[in-house]
């Protein structure tokens, strides 16, 4: 991000769930994590590079997305979808994150949370009062609650972190589909009056 302390130790805590659907549905796009950790982390030193998921459903391809972040050099914390009786998800990370980043403090000089949610905000303010830790956020400005921006050293705006959004392709046989499609001829519409 700004700092450009090269000896400062950074530790990052990714909400895999919060920034990869905002970049969904915010972009149509999702995140280049490898450009990501690049920008937030500078010339500094990492220590450690968390990543949280929850586990839903293997045919939906999540194995490969999983396996790509490990690839970046990202430490997988994963969890599986707890579904209740009533039908009712529920799958976040909040605590196990805020657990790690205490746990870790003490070997850092400066904490990455990588979320927009804020839910954080006493985390945040735990760390720069509790142990004078820098406390950085990156997010997506248009779904970061207003409180964690504030609460925060710093603030990055992944929208404006150069190639770290990626456009979604097109799925091969939708462009088939339309192609087909406009190859025919058009019938004129039956109207009933």
């Amino acid at each position: 991000m700004s700092n450009t302390n090269t000896n400062q130790r950074v530790g990052i805590f990714i909400d895999v769930q919060n920034i990869y659907h905002s970049a969904k549905n915010l972009y149509h796009a999702r995140v280049n994590f490898n450009e990501l950790l690049k920008y937030v982390v500078g010339r500094r030193q990492l220590v450690r590079a968390y990543a949280y998921v929850v586990k839903s459903d293997p045919a939906t391809g999540e194995e490969s997305f999983f396996e790509a972040l490990r690839k970046t050099g990202l430490e997988l914390r994963s969890k599986d979808l707890q579904v209740y009786p009533d039908g009712t998800k529920k799958g976040d990370w909040d605590v196990g994150i805020a657990v790690d980043a205490i746990r870790s403090a003490g070997a850092l000089d400066a904490v990455i949370l990588v979320t927009g949610d804020g839910d954080f905000v006493p985390l945040v303010q735990y760390l720069k009062l509790g142990f004078g830790k820098d406390v950085e956020v990156a997010a997506f400005g248009r779904t970061t609650s207003a409180r964690l921006k504030d609460a925060a050293d710093s603030f990055a705006d992944i929208e404006h972190i150069p190639r770290a959004l990626l456009k979604i392709n097109e799925r091969v046989d939708d462009r088939e589909d339309r192609n087909r499609d406009s190859r025919r001829p058009r019938r004129p519409m039956r109207r009933n009056y």
